[in-house]
């Protein structure tokens, strides 16, 4: 997603909480409950919100979603605060008494807290895939090819796909709804991916390479070329997208992002473990780590 907010932005998502998107606050709102559900009201937590960072007249926030979280007896809210370097979504969670919030994820827990991502991600992920099928280390990456830290980070996957034979990477698809021709370059990635298996990483990094060009005026012109650099047939690509059928696919593949907390990209599962995008080196010693560790399991 985008790059770090300034340093005190940062040490309040971390010290504090972390939140919405791009809307202002209503100020001094009265902070109360809502009776039907019990859960806290969007107006309290925009009065939370305000106390918070209405010192600041260039933070803005939107409650994204208040709902019951998977771990008993909390809310889970999820907000993106804005300022003008930037976004971050980020997650706050409630107490049932509504007196306390807690920020950060809320973890698996267990002796093999990741197993059943695991076992979710090996039966549902369907993009293109680099690897053995039978490899003992699943790394999905959910993705969107207008994110330049996605960008960023595929260097590291490349890297690991042509050294490490214990694994296979899956490229999941997930365009993000602030990006204006993400979506379109996710389904000219999928109708790619259909007709050449090579044809695909190489349309990826192609778009890589030509974000900076690509518009969403000239994203057909631009995507379809790059599709006939790839060596497959941008015109052939170009229908494919249109397609109503791609569009289903895409939007499959971002569900199952949201179904795992997939709130921002790049994103990477390891044996069903979340990691954001991290060095070639501390990746490594994760992939190893689950092959070993997968290995005992297994047993």
């Amino acid at each position: 997603m985008l790059r770090r907010l300034s340093c005190l932005f940062v040490l309040l998502l971390l010290t504090m909480l972390a939140g919405a998107q791009q809307e202002a606050a209503t100020p001094h709102a009265a902070a109360k409950a809502d009776s039907a559900s019990n859960l806290p009201s969007e107006e309290a937590v925009n009065a939370f919100f305000h106390e918070w960072f209405g010192y600041d007249p260039s933070v803005t926030w939107k409650i994204i979603s208040i709902n019951p979280s998977k771990a008993q007896g909390l809310t889970e809210v999820n907000v993106v605060l804005s300022n003008p370097k930037g976004q971050q979504a980020s997650k706050l969670y409630i107490t049932e008494d509504g007196k306390h919030a807690v920020i950060g994820d809320v973890m698996p827990f267990g002796a093999h807290p990741f197993l059943s991502t695991q076992k979710e991600l090996e039966k549902e992920v369907t993009g293109p895939s680099h690897g053995a099928a039978d490899a003992p280390v699943l790394v999905v990456e959910f993705s969107d090819l207008q994110c330049p830290h996605c960008k960023e980070a595929q260097p590291t996957l490349d890297k690991l796909m042509a050294e490490d034979k214990n694994v296979r990477v899956v490229f999941q698809t997930f365009p993000l709804p602030m990006h204006d021709w993400a979506a379109k370059a996710a389904a000219y990635a999928d109708c790619v991916s259909r007709s050449s298996s090579d044809g695909f990483w190489k349309f990826i990094q192609g778009v890589y390479g030509a974000q900076s060009d690509i518009t969403a005026a000239n994203a057909d012109e631009k995507l379809a070329g790059l599709a006939d650099a790839a060596g497959v047939k941008g015109a052939d690509i170009a229908v494919c997208a249109a397609k109503s059928e791609t569009a289903t696919r895409i939007e499959k593949s971002v569900a199952l992002g949201k179904a795992l907390e997939v709130d921002s990209t790049p994103t990477l599962f390891i044996n069903g473990r979340k990691v954001p995008a991290v060095p070639f080196e501390i990746l490594e010693k994760l992939v190893d780590f689950a092959a070993k560790d997968g290995a005992k399991t297994a047993k």
